[in-house]
């Protein structure tokens, strides 16, 4: 049952719970010293009622009519409140009767109450001699009185007491729904997350606490909208240079290798026919062949640029360190105003071939956005092996690209380059961050490696 609870049910259940015992406690201790109180107070009742019958009933003796003013005693004193007074002979029968309740018809405590209070009635008997003839005066005590004040007060505690609970606990169940009612607020903004709805936000509201957790939320709902639209523009950006790429390569194709394929099949035609004839021309043939090797030299060079493009040539044959160098290298050349300073660790170690190529990708996207837009003089490549570790327990290389251009513009948002490096990146189980300032950009990846 408990597990089936809301928050809210359980929170005002344990709320009522506690009022509950706490009117059980008071009414309890009420009741605990209800006893102590009626016997106080017929100790109290029986000294005071012996001490006035032992003083009136000393000079008894004195008076002209002594029995008669002993049953005037007796019935004088009967009509106290808490006590009865009942004259007895020497064999102790009474001589007069019994006082009788005025009030039991008036409705009083129940009986399991007084048998819990009051279970014996006390009774003292006090000694009187009248002219010789030896009787006594019964004092028995009758709390009924006070054990009907102390029940009327434990009801009306307990009705006042449940009345009071009864407007704390609706006052506090109403306290607690407004603290929790951004709780529901929440449930449905993650309901709308869960079904793509990223454009959800909740209210701030409640405790301070459920406000946080508000603020929290909408902002990963804005962090998740931005990361699906990025996602989404990457895939339709990959999808476009995709295409690009193949039309690119179908047009090289077409425009490179079908040029060179007929004109080497010219030569190889024409040198079929000098085969065929009784005396071939040495000079054609010599001609022929150096055409032959030209175009077979820029199909090399030209099938060299499509693999370079598609992966890096001598990554896998040279490593990463060489790689690295011939990709610095080309940019030097090209760019002399430009110094590169590329630093690799020693104790980098072996990455593995997945991590290699994304370690070279990573640079080279990162002096591909150097070169066309920071406008820097200055550029630092740094390899090595960090601190922290993947969430699989591998080790992770460090691959920092920094330079001394203009950084990026405020609000300005990342290429698709280093988006897809980032996505490629997380795939793998490492980070990627790019950080702007006046001293330039620095791009910053952790890349897991093979070794664990």
């Amino acid at each position: 049952m408990w597990q089936n609870l809301s928050l809210r049910g359980r929170i005002n259940l344990l709320l009522a719970l506690l009022l509950a015992l706490g009117l059980a406690v008071n009414i309890g201790r009420q009741v605990a010293e209800a006893g102590p109180r009626v016997q106080a107070e017929d100790q109290s009742v029986i000294r005071l009622a012996r001490e006035f019958i032992e003083m009136i009933v000393a000079d008894l003796n004195e008076a002209p009519d002594p029995d008669a003013r002993l049953n005037q005693i007796a019935r004088d004193l009967s009509r106290l409140r808490h006590v009865s007074i009942t004259l007895r002979d020497t064999g102790g029968n009474a001589q007069a009767p019994p006082r009788l309740d005025a009030d039991s018809d008036t409705s009083g405590p129940p009986a399991w109450f007084v048998s819990l209070v009051h279970p014996e009635q006390t009774a003292v008997s006090v000694p009187v001699s009248i002219r010789g003839k030896p009787g006594s005066l019964l004092i028995t005590s009758h709390p009924d009185d006070e054990i009907a004040e102390i029940w009327d007060g434990i009801v009306t505690q307990l009705e006042v007491g449940t009345a009071i609970a009864l407007a704390l606990f609706f006052l506090m169940m109403k306290v607690v729904g407004r603290a929790l009612a951004p709780l529901q607020s929440l449930a449905e903004a993650m309901g709308k997350l869960e079904g793509g709805h990223y454009e959800a936000r909740v209210a701030p509201g409640g405790a301070p606490e459920l406000a946080a957790i508000c603020t929290k939320l909408n902002h990963l709902a804005a962090t998740l909208g931005e990361a699906v639209e990025d996602k989404r523009r990457l895939a339709e950006r990959a999808v476009s240079l995709q295409d690009i790429e193949r039309k690119e390569i179908a047009r090289e194709l077409h425009d490179e290798f079908g040029p060179y394929l007929f004109s080497l099949r010219a030569h190889a035609g024409a040198l079929a026919k000098q085969a065929d004839g009784r005396v071939p021309n040495a000079e054609a043939v010599r001609k022929h062949g150096s055409a032959m090797l030209e175009q077979i030299n820029a199909l090399q060079q030209f099938n060299r640029r499509v693999l370079e493009r598609l992966r890096p040539v001598g990554l896998a044959e040279l490593g990463l360190r060489q790689a690295l160098e011939s990709l610095s290298r080309l940019w030097r050349e090209s760019h002399p105003d430009v110094a590169i300073e590329t630093v690799i660790s020693p104790s980098l170690g072996v990455t593995g071939e997945t991590a290699d190529l994304t370690i070279y990708r990573i640079v080279q996207e990162a002096l591909t956005n150097v070169f066309r837009h920071a406008g820097a003089t200055s550029v630092n490549v740094v390899i090595e092996p960090a601190q922290q570790m993947a969430q699989d327990g591998r080790f992770c290389a460090r691959v920092r690209v920094s330079d001394n251009g203009r950084g990026m513009e405020p609000g300005q948002k990342l290429g698709f380059g280093l988006v897809g490096m980032r996505e490629r990146i997380l795939a793998l189980g490492g980070t990627l961050n790019v950080v702007s300032g006046d001293g330039g950009l620095t791009v910053e990846a952790l890349v897991p490696t093979a070794a664990a």
